[in-house]
């Protein structure tokens, strides 16, 4: 390990022996918070929320979403527009950020350029006037357990290496024995294996710490991976808050299905027909609306969900890894199958990923990488429509 991989498992493994017991955590709630820019901009809408003692929560969403302006509001760093924000129980909207408790880690590092590491890892301590001697020992006792030297302590952050900062912005925020730790996207510069190994690490040392910890990113698999709860974030406006396994299997609405999930969730829209006592989803060919393109058996409890929309247009949804080779599917249900062609084949080891198409619609399928598929050939695939998700046309919520 190298680099901040190396810092979080040092954090982690020492902690117990610089003070655990004297760290403070709370429970941070947002209530109906807006904040509208010049111009009329809304990045936050309305948002509630409560961020339990001890918890790990994620905001994640496309950019723009809000995420980061709900984050730096916490922090102090952006004003509300209307709404209430309490941490620890007590309203913060107008305390300023030296005094909220909080220490948020950015994805840039935001150190000051004119100060030593030293001075760094301690300004926040000064300005809340803790005794030089306290600050002294705080910033000591966490430059060794970072494994950073008194040379460095004495350097500006020019002088030092990508990682070495890195160091020194988590020793500030551990130094200050916060209520709560805030992360804007501090993985976003890294590349794709430092960032899975960082996860871990992440979340290692929030097992260890028992710290509040609110986490912003826009990539929905660090989301799903890190986070006890999720916040899925659009346009200002929350629109699902659950825990990952409930997130990705029961999604509110057609968003966050498509949000969630790599790759996204595959999409069609559609009618429910009946048929000789049986409901099916029917896409119709585009030019003149009368041919059939695509038409699969509802049944078990999805056909009680869109028992009562007969006639209707619906969405119907399905993950790729929903989406099976007949060859590899025991005994079939016929009226779930799908015949295809192939457009793309993206090996990608234990499985593969399948662009395919039959009439006027493409659809992603995620099957296992044993067996060798070309491009052009034709597949059945099979539909397991007990996975199966509508979404409501107008109001694109799910139906349930």
């Amino acid at each position: 390990m190298s680099g901040l991989t190396a810092v979080l498992a040092s954090v982690r493994n020492r902690w117990q022996s610089i003070s655990t017991k004297s760290v403070t955590v709370a429970k941070v709630v947002l209530e109906n918070v807006s904040k509208i820019f010049p111009g009329g901009v809304k990045a936050l809408d309305n948002v509630s929320l409560e961020i339990q003692d001890k918890e790990f929560l994620v905001l994640v969403g496309p950019s723009g979403c809000g995420k980061t302006t709900a984050l730096r509001m916490i922090a102090g760093l952006e004003e509300i527009t209307s709404g209430n924000i309490y941490i620890d129980g007590r309203r913060v909207n107008d305390v300023p950020p030296k005094d909220r408790d909080i220490a948020m880690v950015f994805q840039n590092y935001a150190l000051y350029p004119h100060m030593t590491a030293y001075k760094n890892m301690a300004f926040g301590l000064m300005l809340r006037k803790y005794p030089k001697v306290d600050i002294d020992a705080r910033v000591r006792e966490a430059a060794q357990v970072l494994g950073i030297t008194d040379e460095q302590l004495r350097r500006k952050p020019k002088e030092l290496s990508g990682g070495q900062r890195q160091r020194i912005a988590v020793g500030r925020a551990i130094v200050r024995k916060p209520k709560a730790f805030l992360f804007d996207e501090p993985l976003s510069n890294l590349d794709a294996k430092m960032r899975v190994q960082m996860r871990a690490e992440i979340n290692k040392l929030h097992q260890q710490l028992h710290s509040t910890m609110i986490y912003v990113t826009h990539d929905q698999v660090e989301a799903m991976t890190m986070g006890d709860r999720i916040v899925v974030m659009k346009d200002g406006v929350v629109q699902q808050v659950d825990d990952p396994i409930l997130l990705y299997n029961q999604p509110h609405n057609l968003f966050v299905a498509g949000f969630i999930g790599s790759p996204p969730m595959n999409f069609i829209m559609g009618s429910i027909e009946q048929r000789q006592n049986a409901l099916w989803f029917v896409e119709k060919v585009a030019d003149g609306n009368k041919n059939v393109a695509l038409a699969i058996l509802i049944d078990g409890p999805q056909a009680g969900r869109v028992g009562g929309r007969i006639g209707k247009p619906v969405v119907f949804g399905l993950r790729p890894e929903d989406v099976n080779d007949r060859r590899q599917v025991a005994n079939p249900n016929p009226g779930h199958c799908v015949s295809a062609t192939v457009e793309v084949v993206e090996p990608m080891g234990a499985e593969t990923y399948l662009s395919l198409k039959t009439g006027s619609h493409a659809f992603m399928a995620r099957v296992t990488g044993h067996e060798r598929i070309r491009v052009n050939q034709r597949l059945d695939m099979v539909f397991d429509m007990t996975k199966c998700h509508f979404f409501d046309v107008q109001t694109e919520k799910a139906i349930t």
